[in-house]
């Protein structure tokens, strides 16, 4: 998504989230990333599409319910690992910054979002 897309404001302003995060002023959140970094969260969301996409071959080739399922589950299991290990860094970076600044209502933000994902 552009810029613009998540806010029409231009000015930014650097959050103390590692040196990787910036806050738009009109505060919606973003993380600036490595290239390394991108490329990596990429290659493993483009094998999640990819097994998704197999889902929806097995379907239109009418495979057996449980072959479909199983597969179903491996790609749920590859989401679920994707959130952990961004989960992971987002604590380490962004949740670890913010509390040595003072800023404990990230607290409620990650709590907020660890029960989002565990729905």
């Amino acid at each position: 998504m552009e810029e613009s897309e998540v806010c029409d404001k231009k000015a930014t302003v650097k959050a103390d989230c590692g040196e990787n995060s910036a806050v738009h002023a009109c505060c919606c959140k973003t993380t600036v990333r490595t290239e390394d970094e991108k490329t990596k969260l990429i290659n493993r969301l483009s094998r999640i599409e990819g097994q998704i996409r197999g889902l929806k071959g097995m379907i239109e080739k009418d495979a057996y319910c449980t072959d479909v399922l199983t597969q179903s589950a491996a790609a749920v299991a590859a989401i679920n690992s994707f959130n952990k290990d961004l989960l992971a860094c987002h604590i380490r970076g962004c949740v670890v910054k913010d509390i040595r600044n003072g800023n404990d209502g990230v607290i409620d933000d990650l709590v907020s979002t660890i029960q989002k994902l565990m729905k």
